[in-house]
């Protein structure tokens, strides 16, 4: 199924209405899809190399995103600190890729993906990035490329079914994350009748929550959480940076004294732009807002049916943007700190000895 369609969440997602019930049917259909190729992998039909080295993914199990970019700066950021080599992989969004390729900062978003080279910039290419649809090829030039890699950051990859895995909860090294943002999991629907790609019962080794959850709308947070452990993760919105001239920076408060609400617009090309127009609100920036679909592209033209005098956006839209001009636009980075009992624990699993030696 093409996910590519609900860049932009419909809003029947949300709640179990009429849309929703008569898309019913084909949910059931992609489900038994799901169940069959599960029953395939269980039965060992399909057998995949093991990896020499430990993996953690960062995926969700809604369509659109929850935040899993910045966590996997965050995780690469803070495994370098602890004496880990990190490495990571990434699908490349909308990438046109015939093989792996490494990205580095000054890679081209239509080429590789707009959030592999926003995690190489946000790292100053401290880490070997690569990209390709296919991860185990990925996994296979990195490691040919950086052998002192020994641990790889996995951006989403939870349905990826190519990467054999021997995840932490049945005593192994690889740690699957699940994204959770305050949205949950909508009307709890697999798609098309819902958000969901895969059950939300699925197995995953800890939640990671980007956002305070408030009430389920569907009754289903008593039974996601029940026995799961999670994490919550807070972020903060960093010093914004002007586009033309990030060493020319102003803070938030600056910005909210030197203009009006009015003459100001916030734009944010994310699976959930709410979030990033919610902390700007929270500081202060109460203007316009424009959400867009994920992943959208930006012209000139574009910025110029704004009227505004501060516009406001993300790194992940900054990328996007190296050939636009427009000295109104200031880039705000989100910075996210990850609890020590989370890299405590985390530690603890990659640390173990390596299951597939002893299951050969």
């Amino acid at each position: 199924m093409a996910l590519s369609f609900f860049r932009k969440a419909p809003q029947f997602w949300e709640r179990r209405g009429l849309t929703a019930l008569l898309l019913w049917p084909l949910s059931w259909i992609y489900g038994l899809a799901l169940r069959v190729r599960k029953l395939i992998q269980d039965l060992g039909l399909v057998n995949h190399p093991a990896i020499s080295v430990p993996i953690i993914i960062v995926g969700n199990i809604r369509v659109g995103g929850t935040g899993k970019t910045p966590i996997v700066i965050a995780l690469a950021q803070r495994l370098s600190q602890l004496g880990w080599k990190p490495g990571i992989i990434s699908r490349g969004y909308g990438s046109t890729l015939i093989e792996p390729i490494q990205v580095r900062s000054n890679s081209d978003p239509m080429q590789v993906g707009d959030e592999p080279v926003l995690i190489a910039k946000r790292t100053s290419d401290q880490f070997p990035i690569w990209v390709f649809p296919k991860r185990q090829k990925s996994i296979k030039a990195l490691l040919r490329n950086s052998p002192d890699v020994n641990v790889i950051i996995c951006d989403d990859g939870l349905q990826h079914s190519g990467l054999s895995r021997w995840p932490a909860r049945e005593g192994g090294r690889d740690i699957e994350f699940v994204v959770r943002d305050g949205r949950g999991e909508g009307n709890g629907f697999l798609l098309p009748a819902g958000p969901l790609r895969e059950s939300a019962n699925r197995g995953r080794d800890a939640t990671l929550l980007t956002e305070s959850i408030g009430g389920s709308k569907s009754g289903l947070l008593e039974e996601y959480f029940e026995g799961r452990r999670a994490f919550t993760l807070l972020g903060t919105l960093g010093t914004p940076y002007q586009l033309i001239n990030p060493s020319s920076t102003q803070t938030l408060t600056q910005i909210t004294e030197q203009f009006l609400p009015a003459n100001m617009t916030a734009v944010a090309a994310l699976g959930n732009p709410k979030r990033f127009f919610n902390a700007l609100k929270k500081q202060g920036i109460t203007g316009k807002s424009i959400g867009l679909p994920d992943h959208a592209t930006y012209t000139p033209e574009f910025f110029s049916t704004i009227e505004a005098q501060c516009i406001l956006i993300t790194e992940k839209d900054a990328v996007k943007c190296a050939s636009i001009t427009d000295e109104r636009i200031w880039v705000v980075p989100m910075n996210l700190n990850l609890p020590d009992n989370l890299l405590d624990w985390m530690q603890s699993i990659l640390q173990r000895p390596d299951p597939h030696r002893y299951n050969l």
